[in-house]
């Protein structure tokens, strides 16, 4: 209809592909909390260097008295997962509504 390329892209194509991207961006957060055995091999486990949560949980089991600690840490990477998790619903419906319009939940 006489749309210019970057037009369609901006208007079309980018709006229906935004919750795809949205929620890999999310889940692609949230599965790097679990890239523990690469960091570990390849990196090591330097304190203040490269310690990431789930070399700081492994760390705190590894020590006599860091049952406690790995916990919180562990509780702390658990609630980081559903909150991105959460955000990444929250965005898709989010901009599956602003696509489809007012109804797309199904409320009229």
């Amino acid at each position: 209809m006489g749309a210019g390329r970057i037009g369609v892209f901006l208007t079309v194509t980018l709006p229906l592909a935004l919750p795809g991207i949205i929620t890999g961006v999310l889940l692609s957060f949230a599965r790097s909390l679990g890239e523990f055995g690469a960091t570990i091999t390849f990196v090591s486990n330097i304190p203040g260097e490269t310690r990431t949560l789930p070399l700081a949980i492994y760390t705190f089991t590894q020590t006599p008295t860091g049952d406690e600690a790995a916990l919180r840490l562990s509780l702390v990477a658990v609630l980081l997962s559903l909150a991105a998790l959460y955000v990444s619903e929250v965005l898709v419906r989010r901009a599956t509504k602003r696509v489809m319009g007012d109804d797309a939940d199904g409320r009229h």
